[in-house]
């Protein structure tokens, strides 16, 4: 059917209306539910492809309009986040975190005219980004209180998530190889590093569970996706240490 030759448009389209969703709860102090938006955008970041592929019908213009949608979804969305979150806390200083939205769309436009990405990434995802600042956004705001250590007052979580924010505008536009999960067959022997990277995840979706139980709180729940993606940038870091060492 001609219709179903739409279909990846379509669900391309979806993923940009969830960024847009996104966005709007953001400005509203929805953060959790702007994170949700964000999950289900990819989702359809997931699907547009894999019916592309499945169709027959890889374009061009597939191309460019899940750019488009992505830098919406995974780069101004988390940064409109980040945004909100952080403007009570530290004023105007947080409009620094609009640069993500920039750096996002740098690396789409890399992305699609590199072709050394084919099997594995070059700098920080847009999606991993995303993901790893929407969980921070969407922990309670008490994450960003002052501590109380030995009797001195520590205020410096906000302004040490703005320096982070700098920071993963470099990792998504950096000469960092980054792991991709393409899997060709499911042998240890060719999949070695992906299988430690799952491994290391699953300790930690498995830490913050029993932490969430323990005691109720859905930020240890958040932060189980947020801790991987961290994962995710050390171990790629450490790979590529080693690498170049040998």
């Amino acid at each position: 059917m001609k219709i179903l030759r739409h279909l990846p448009n379509a669900l391309t389209c979806c993923n940009l209306l969830c960024g847009c969703a996104a966005v709007w709860l953001a400005t509203q102090g929805c953060f959790v539910y702007a994170f949700l938006f964000m999950l289900a955008g990819v989702l359809f970041d997931y699907f547009d492809g894999f019916a592309a592929r499945r169709l027959g019908v890889s374009g061009p213009m597939g191309v460019e309009m899940d750019s488009l949608a992505d830098d919406i979804t995974f780069g101004l969305t988390p940064a409109m986040m980040l945004f909100c979150y952080l403007k009570p806390l530290v004023g105007w200083w947080s409009v620094i975190v609009l640069l993500m939205a920039a750096f996002s769309a740098v690396r789409l436009a890399k992305f699609n005219i590199d072709v050394r990405q084919k099997e594995s990434f070059i700098g920080l995802p847009t999606p991993a980004n995303a993901l790893f600042w929407g969980g921070i956004t969407s922990m309670p705001m008490a994450m960003t209180a002052p501590v109380t250590v030995g009797g001195v007052t520590i205020d410096c979580i906000p302004w040490l998530l703005l320096a982070l924010s700098i920071l993963s505008c470099y990792l998504l536009v950096c000469e960092l190889p980054m792991l991709s999960f393409k899997f060709h067959d499911l042998k240890w022997s060719n999949n070695k590093t992906r299988y430690i990277f799952l491994i290391g995840c699953l300790i930690i979706i498995v830490f913050c569970i029993v932490r969430a139980c323990r005691y109720g709180q859905l930020g240890f729940f958040l932060f189980s996706g947020t801790g991987c993606i961290l994962w995710y940038v050390l171990y790629n870091v450490l790979m590529w240490l080693v690498n170049k060492k040998q």
